[in-house]
């Protein structure tokens, strides 16, 4: 299903995506869903880096105890 938007676009932008999409030979509405799609793939990745880097310093510190348990239980059986 398609959605049918009205966009205002800054003259700059829209005359570089024309000189682009013409050049690729590309139509202009497939031009610019490409895009969006490419942006949106960009936008998930950094959620995605945001995310993984928030639960990874929760659980560092209970990491390195855990790292410094098994050394200590390695200690022992020297």
């Amino acid at each position: 299903m398609s959605k049918v938007l009205s966009l205002k676009l800054k003259d700059e932008i829209f005359q570089e995506t024309e000189s682009m999409r013409k050049t690729a030979k590309v139509p202009r509405n497939a031009y610019i869903n490409k895009a969006l799609d490419f942006f949106n793939a960009i936008q998930k990745k950094r959620l995605l880096k945001r995310q993984l880097t928030k639960e990874s310093n929760l659980v560092s510190k209970e990491s390195l105890l855990v790292l410094s348990e098994f050394e200590n239980l390695a200690e022992n059986f020297d």
